[in-house]
């Protein structure tokens, strides 16, 4: 039996997840092993955690409403066109309550060149569960090429910011 979560208790789940905190083990950095995780994008293909490792990964909380998620878009895609090659990855979590459909144009409408997956009301949000971005998006959390989350921020990255975080953790 299919068990559909209303948008409320989404919004609690998020709205949870920033109290909380992060509940898992610490590097001695301070640093946080990223859980993993197993998502299909919007073209179907199935990407895991274990596919970025020896990256850097930028998992980026958005969704097509919010207008700081939309300003900073540009800057994404711009930041992965110039890296991609050199080890940046970037995966958008939509967290829309539109159709896959509707999310799906949104990409080809501001030509998103990396991943993107929806999580829905029918998929239990495993991925923001495990991340807790916490109440407000957009939020980007950097996972390092060992695995190891090293950055939450909240609010919009500009491309310079998201450079900064890359260069750094790609030398190390």
């Amino acid at each position: 039996m299919n068990r559909i979560i209303p948008v409320g208790a989404l919004t609690l789940a998020l709205l949870l997840s920033g109290a909380l905190g992060f509940s898992r083990s610490l590097g001695q950095d301070g640093s946080s092993y990223a859980p993993s995780f197993r998502v299909t994008d919007l073209k179907g293909k199935t990407i895991s955690l274990s596919d970025y490792r020896g990256k850097v990964l930028f998992l980026n909380f958005w969704a097509t409403w919010c207008p700081p998620c939309r300003a900073e878009i540009p800057d994404f895609i711009e930041a992965y066109a110039e890296e991609k090659a050199n080890g940046l990855e970037i995966l958008g979590i939509s967290l829309d309550s539109k159709g896959k459909e509707e999310v799906a144009a949104f990409v080809d409408k501001y030509k998103i060149n990396y991943p993107v997956v929806l999580e829905t009301r029918e998929n239990t949000s495993k991925i923001v569960n495990d991340y807790q971005p916490g109440q407000f998006i957009p939020t980007t959390i950097i996972v390092d090429k060992t695995g190891r989350i090293r950055h939450k921020q909240v609010g919009a990255v500009d491309k310079d910011t998201l450079l900064k975080h890359f260069r750094q953790l790609a030398a190390e």
